[in-house]
């Protein structure tokens, strides 16, 4: 079976696909690429189907060597890739031979970049998914060096661009569309959380990107004390512990919560938190 040497992971480094669907009423939740979006664009980049399985890296600081010749794509937080030492582009196909090294830089913006191999990272799934749920323990494990890792058969589509014109990703103040509800009644002041900007909290995971206020601004504040029963929780909801805090809920969150949810991310935007760094300033808009 063909693979590929994992040698170095930077912070993080997890396999991750579309998620594993269809199993809440088990307790399971979906988790999948934090940045949807970024994995779609290297699997189309390599030929796969969307939903294959790629590697998350967190920040950057990876390398890889590849045991036969293989194709792949870095995509999502724009760091800079080498094959052997020369640069090669980003959200691009990279060809590479037996042998041959390719290393990863930390990103200069964004949090999370993709990599993508012609014919997936091949790891057995389970429940349907190759994803790392980091809440749950779910998944494999994170990567560590000398890992191999399998790749899929070739896929029988070919790869229809070379590079992708993408956006950059933004090291700026991010306007982030939300709806409120389903829980905005239990605020005296839902619309605080439009009013003036919040940063990324050095707290976030995979779980929860958690909001501190920039500037003065006020916080949410509830109508009483009272907890309410758990409910479910969708990706994206933001919910407000008695902090006034927000917490907006990301690929790994629960599936249920007991804190009142004042507004849903739309899904649209949820890739774009999911490559905001800590100390990144947000802004929340309507949808």
């Amino acid at each position: 079976m063909n693979s590929l040497e994992i040698l170095e992971t930077g912070p993080l480094s997890l396999i991750q696909d579309l998620g594993r669907t269809g199993h809440l009423r088990s307790g399971v939740g979906v988790s999948g690429a934090a940045d949807r979006r970024s994995l779609r664009l290297g699997n189309r980049l390599v030929g796969n189907a969307e939903d294959a399985a790629g590697i998350e890296i967190l920040m950057g600081g990876f390398s890889l060597r590849a045991h036969q010749l293989m194709t792949l794509a870095f995509t999502g937080a724009p760091a800079q890739a080498y094959r052997d030492g020369i640069p090669v582009g980003h959200s691009s196909i990279i060809v590479v031979n037996p042998g041959q090294v390719v290393r990863l830089d930390y990103a200069p913006s964004g949090l999370r970049t993709y990599l993508t191999v012609r014919g997936g990272i091949a790891v057995p799934e389970i429940l349907g998914s190759r994803s790392t749920d980091t809440l749950s323990g779910i998944g494999p494990a994170p990567l560590k060096p000398n890992d191999i890792l399998p790749i899929g058969p070739t896929p029988a589509a070919f790869p229809l661009v070379d590079v992708a014109p993408v956006h950059q990703v933004s090291g700026g103040t991010l306007d982030i569309r939300v709806v409120f509800g389903p829980r905005a009644d239990r605020f005296v002041n839902p619309e605080a959380l439009k009013a003036g900007r919040w940063a990324v909290s050095t707290d976030s995971d995979r779980i929860g990107a958690r909001l501190d206020r920039v500037g003065t601004d006020a916080l949410l504040q509830r109508t009483d004390g009272l907890e309410l029963p758990t409910e479910g929780v969708a990706l994206g909801s933001i919910q407000v512990p008695p902090s006034g805090q927000p917490v907006v809920f990301l690929a790994d969150h629960p599936i249920t919560g007991g804190y009142p949810v004042v507004a849903v991310v739309t899904d649209a935007d949820i890739d774009r938190l999911g490559q905001a760094r800590p100390g990144q300033k947000i802004r929340f808009v309507s949808s």
